[in-house]
């Protein structure tokens, strides 16, 4: 499994109705371990999410079915993969 950070930038009159069905699509991957942290940016013009996937197909596959993404919400999108080391959501190296 590998780690990807995933930056957005808004549609910005789409993205209120359709950011209901976006957190409950991000809420599930997160039960499954799949999104450990999104949310918005200070100000508002996009978001940031850091999935994990097994590899960029797997996540392209994944966010292709964001409402986000949909529903024209998605202005510009960035995926880059990340090799987190320190933090306190990462699992004890033995």
């Amino acid at each position: 499994m590998a780690w990807f950070l995933v930056e957005i930038t808004y549609v910005q009159e789409k993205m209120p109705e359709v950011r209901p069905r976006h957190r409950e699509f991000l809420s599930k991957l997160a039960e499954e371990g799949r999104v450990a942290v999104a949310g918005p940016l200070g100000d508002g013009t996009g978001g940031l999410t850091l999935y994990q996937a097994d590899d960029e197909a797997h996540l392209k596959e994944t966010i292709d079915r964001d409402p986000y993404f949909l529903e024209g919400v998605v202005a510009e999108r960035s995926v880059r993969e990340f090799k987190p080391v320190i933090g306190a959501w990462l699992p004890a190296e033995s």
